[in-house]
């Protein structure tokens, strides 16, 4: 994904809060704007699919199998794939956008009558997420997520500080993180070491 791309995804789901009201999908703006989503509103759906792609492909390879029949119609395609993912995923109505910084934030769990049967639970419903992230790196990330500090780190890993320093700050570029901070809301928010 280009940086323009995720500047646009940001600007369009940046405090956006999914739900679901008579089997239809709607959301709400950080204006208080409530609306139904449509087949026309295909900036939002297109950047729910890019998201989808590269965070949660499992759910998004499902998604396109499961809607697959209707793929030359692209933006009824979408439409379908972001209804089922939101659906699934944030029905429920709260104070608590779903979408922050261009991220999927808060998944909420959706009572279903097929939980436990689904042959979709777990890859589309809750899914898991992509971090792009190597072992080494979920390793290093993993201690410094928990407040150690490099030297720390560096000590139990076994590993030069200088080691350490750089799998931080390829794991920041690679999540798109800048600062601590971020990258241990980040974690929290995407269930990085659940």
């Amino acid at each position: 994904m280009s940086q323009i791309d995720k500047i646009d995804i940001n600007m369009l789901l940046s405090e956006v809060e999914f739900f679901a009201y008579e089997h239809e999908v709607w959301y709400r703006l950080p204006d208080g704007t409530t609306n139904k989503l449509r087949e026309s509103d295909s900036g939002l759906t297109s950047a729910i699919c890019v998201l989808l792609e590269e965070f949660y492909p499992k759910a998004f390879n499902s998604l396109c199998n499961e809607y697959k029949n209707c793929k030359l119609n692209i933006s009824y395609f979408r439409f379908r794939i972001a209804t089922r993912f939101v659906k699934c995923n944030f029905a429920s109505l709260d104070n608590v956008p779903d979408m922050t910084n261009g991220l999927f934030s808060t998944f909420e769990y959706v009572p279903c009558p097929l939980r436990g049967e689904c042959r979709h639970e777990c890859i589309i419903c809750r899914p898991e997420f992509n971090h792009k992230l190597s072992s080494a790196e979920m390793r290093v990330m993993s201690l410094w997520f928990s407040g150690s500090s490099e030297d720390i780190i560096a000590s139990r890993l076994c590993l030069s500080p200088h080691t350490i320093h750089n799998h931080i700050r390829n794991s920041y570029i690679k999540l798109g993180v800048h600062s601590r901070a971020e990258f241990v809301k980040f974690a929290d928010n995407n269930g990085l070491f659940k």
